[in-house]
C-alpha cells in the first residue's frame, strides 16, 4: 500500500507529548513518528497498493526525513520512567483505553541535546515494567566540567618583568578567580537527572627551573615590605644560583594546579580531578656590591 509523510509541527508535537492519545493500532492503517521537533504521519492511500512511500524521503533508509545526524550524541533521546504512585482512577485518560490492572501508568521523563536540551514529562500507559536506561553520572559529571572555564594559575609572583636574588626568599602567590582558583560550579542534565560539580583548587606544584619543586597546598600569602628579608609562611622557594646559564638567562617556572572536582546527584556523589598549567621566565641574578 503507498503511504504519504506529512510533517506536523513542532506546536502540535508539544500538544501530542503533553496530552496521552488512545491509539488502535489495529484501525490504523498507518502510523506516526515523532521525532523532537517533528511527528509524521504515515496515511494509507486507498486504492493504491505497491510502490514505494511518498515524500522527501531520507538518507535513514526508513523513507522518512531524520531530524539529526545519526551518531550525534547531543540528540540522543534519554527516557526514565517511575511508576505513577498512586495510580490514576479508572476512566482516567492516562490509562489509555485500559483498565487498572491492565499494565500500568508511568511518569515518562525525556531529554533531548546533552546539557542544555529540553525535557518533557507526560504520563503513559505500558503494558509491561518499561527497561530503564542507565545514565552515567559520572559522565554526567565530566559534562559538566567541560562546561566550566578551568585555566591555569594566575600568577601574581614571581612576575616575567621581576629580578629576583640568589639567596633573597622568594614569595610565589596566585590571584584567585573562580576560572583559576575557584570554586566553580556547573550542573549537566539526562533523562531527568541533574548532576551538580564544584572544582577548586587543590594544590599548585611549583617547578622552579633550577631542578626544585615546590607543592603548595593554598594560594600562597602575598609579600609586603614589612616583612622583609622572612620567607613566605605558605609558599616560597630561595635560589642557590642565578639563572645565567639558562637559556635567555632566565629559569622556566611552571605552575601546575590540580583542581578536585566533587559532583552529586541523581542520589550518588563523586570525585573528578582536571591539571592546568601556566608558565612564566624568572631572572635571577646575585647582589652586586659597590666598593
Amino acid at each position: 500500500m503507498l503511504t504519504r509523510r506529512t510533517a506536523i509541527t513542532a506546536l502540535a508535537v508539544v500538544a501530542t507529548l503533553s496530552v496521552p492519545v488512545t491509539s488502535y493500532a489495529d484501525d490504523d492503517p498507518g502510523g506516526i513518528e515523532c521525532g523532537m521537533y517533528d511527528c509524521e504521519v504515515e496515511v494509507g492511500v486507498p486504492g493504491q497498493g505497491g510502490g514505494q512511500a511518498g515524500g522527501s524521503g531520507g538518507t535513514d533508509g526508513t523513507g522518512g526525513s531524520g531530524s539529526s545526524e545519526e551518531g550525534d550524541p547531543t540528540d540522543k533521546t534519554v527516557c526514565v520512567y517511575k511508576l505513577a504512585d498512586p495510580q490514576p482512577p479508572a476512566g482516567s485518560l492516562d490509562w489509555e483505553g485500559h483498565e487498572p490492572g491492565d499494565g500500568a501508568v508511568y511518569e515518562q521523563t525525556c531529554g533531548w541535546g546533552g546539557v542544555d536540551g529540553d525535557t518533557i514529562v507526560r504520563m503513559v500507559w505500558l503494558a509491561d515494567p518499561p527497561p530503564q536506561e542507565t545514565v552515567d553520572l559520572a559522565v554526567l559529571a565530566q559534562r559538566a566540567v567541560d562546561s566550566m572555564t578551568l585555566l591555569g594559575p594566575d600568577i601574581a609572583s614571581p612576575r616575567a618583568a621581576g629580578k629576583y636574588t640568589v639567596g633573597v626568599p622568594m614569595w610565589m602567590w596566585v590571584n584567585q578567580s573562580a576560572t583559576t582558583y575557584g570554586p566553580n560550579t556547573a550542573s549537566a542534565s539526562a533523562g531527568g537527572i541533574t548532576v551538580t560539580a564544584t572544582a577548586k583548587v587543590s594544590k599548585i606544584v611549583w617547578k622552579m627551573g633550577d631542578g626544585a619543586s615546590v607543592t603548595c597546598n593554598g594560594p600562597g600569602t602575598p609579600y609586603t615590605s614589612s616583612e622583609g628579608m622572612a620567607q613566605s609562611p605558605t609558599c616560597g622557594h630561595v635560589y642557590s644560583k642565578t639563572s645565567a646559564g639558562a637559556q635567555s638567562a632566565k629559569f622556566p617556572v611552571t605552575a601546575t594546579s590540580t583542581w578536585t572536582i566533587n559532583w552529586q546527584g541523581g542520589g550518588q556523589a563523586g570525585q573528578l580531578t582536571e591539571v592546568r598549567q601556566t608558565n612564566v621566565q624568572v631572572a635571577v641574578g646575585e647582589v652586586q656590591v659597590v666598593r
